[in-house]
């Protein structure tokens, strides 16, 4: 089932979201949905605060790289970075709960994390590049944490009247959003 995809300005997004142990209820088919939710939204990483539920819960795919090989896919349960290492390189982010807005974002290239993955094996790896920044601003959803956040205040001085907007539901957007700031989905 695909989910609304909740819009900037919710407060779910800047909640430090709570663990969950093995009996969340029908926890595989809440991750079947974020995937199914994701991909109609053409995105690569979604978190449960996303679609407005506080849980340590995030799910990345990287789908197909561009040499053809496999990425990678898995879901991330009360995940902890343990380590972030590197010197800081900037990459341009967007967000599927900040539609139409995409900004150049600071982050180190490597990572260390433990988490659990669907069948709740307990794994630890060590991450970097293009995968370590997705699973980084996955991993800041659920610290209550938005990329725009990471910006100068200019910048986000200059984005104010765009994030309101959205926060309002004036965005278009091919897929199912939650507005904060209205009571209807779109």
């Amino acid at each position: 089932m695909k989910l609304p995809i909740v819009a900037y300005g919710d407060p779910v997004l800047k909640k430090v979201c709570a663990p969950i142990d093995e009996t969340y209820p029908d926890l595989k088919q809440l991750i079947s949905n974020m995937y199914q939710t994701m991909y109609n939204a053409h995105g690569i990483g979604l978190a449960a605060p996303q679609i407005g539920l506080p849980i340590r819960l995030f799910i990345v795919d990287t789908g197909v790289d561009e040499e053809e090989k496999e990425g990678f896919k898995s879901a991330f349960i009360n995940a902890e970075i343990l380590e972030e290492t590197g010197e800081p390189w900037a990459f341009n982010e967007g967000c599927l709960s900040i539609p139409d807005i995409r900004e150049d974002v600071m982050r180190k290239p490597n990572i260390r994390i433990r988490y659990y993955d669907e069948n709740w094996d307990l794994q630890e790896k060590e991450l970097n590049g293009i995968l370590a920044r997705v699973i980084q601003h996955e991993y800041d959803h659920i610290e209550g944490k938005l990329f725009t956040e990471t910006l100068s205040l200019l910048r986000k001085r200059m984005l104010k009247s765009k994030l309101d907007a959205i926060s309002k539901g004036n965005v278009r957007v091919d897929y199912k959003m939650r507005f904060p700031q209205q009571n209807r989905r779109r």
